[in-house]
């Protein structure tokens, strides 16, 4: 697929279709977070200016398919008015997901939405060597795929257990999907090289026996899709969300600068650029921040 260069502007979230002199428009819908209002005027638009049809895509935004090329600029001008402007594609910092978060899911851990938005309008649509992806889990449910992204977020959260006031329920137990709880003579013992910091047993404990501290942002890096999709490497794991944002600006700051064009960031990663990677993140980030340990 190629861009469309109209002649007023570039518009990278403008993609040729295959066999008509039509193009798909997509949306910049950060988070995929819309209005019922919006949505409507977007669905007003693709009656207007494609074929009634409105696709939904993997990365929570919206495509109008089947618009003409004279009708780009005034479809532009309409989404804009809509405050959902053209979006991106090809080698930019693309739509910007993340899961429902903590303000509806019972699971979450972080403030996923908050997150996403900042980076959205931090980095959406900068020019970059590399197509970036960019995913912002609440928990290791991973309910938006953001280890298969150029940069992932994952929200953790440390359980603390209380063994004076457990009742030895088993309720934990059931819910850990990781075997990492057991009940010994009444009491919880929790197994540290099983457990994946989930927060399950924190969330479903009926008498909030076992509790957590403050949230933990785990980091990845290179992930990609496609046709050998790969997991993006754990760069590093830090607590408080202004300093998962600064790790976030290191690693886009490094794609910026080092990224190879023509070839997918998880292809260029190998341990010691890892290694280099880190060693900067150490240099400038808080230690207290930073978890080394479960």
């Amino acid at each position: 697929m190629k861009l469309v260069t109209t002649g007023i502007d570039a518009l990278p979230g403008v993609i040729v279709e295959e066999g008509a002199q039509r193009y798909t428009v997509r949306l910049r819908i950060p988070a995929g977070v819309i209005t019922p209002v919006q949505m409507k005027k977007v669905a007003d638009l693709a009656d207007e200016f494609g074929t009634g049809m409105l696709h939904l895509t993997t990365r929570q935004t919206v495509e109008i398919p089947h618009v003409t090329e004279d009708d780009v600029p005034a479809l532009k001008l309409a989404l804009e008015e809509n405050g959902t402007p053209i979006g991106a594609e090809h080698e930019t910092v693309v739509n910007i997901t993340a899961c429902p978060g903590i303000e509806r899911c019972r699971l979450a851990n972080v403030d996923s939405l908050t997150l996403a938005m900042d980076i959205d309008r931090k980095y959406f649509g900068r020019d970059m060597p590399v197509k970036t992806r960019i995913g912002v889990s609440a928990c290791p449910n991973a309910c938006v795929s953001e280890r298969l992204c150029e940069v992932g977020v994952t929200g953790l959260l440390k359980p603390i257990r209380h063994p004076e006031k457990c009742t030895g329920c088993g309720t934990c137990v059931e819910y850990c999907k990781e075997d990492a709880l057991e009940v010994v003579n009444g009491v919880i013992i929790l197994n540290n090289d099983k457990c994946i910091r989930c927060g399950s047993c924190v969330h479903t404990c009926p008498y909030g026996v076992i509790t957590a501290g403050e949230p933990w942002y785990q980091i990845t890096f290179g992930g990609k899709r496609g046709r050998h999709p790969k997991l993006g490497r754990h760069i590093i794991t830090v607590s408080g969300v202004q300093t998962a944002s600064q790790v976030i600006d290191i690693l886009m700051y490094r794609i910026y600068r080092h990224g190879i064009s023509g070839m997918l960031l998880g292809d260029q990663i190998d341990d010691a650029y890892v290694g280099i990677i880190l060693s900067e993140i150490q240099q400038k980030i808080p230690p207290e921040n930073i978890i080394s340990e479960w």
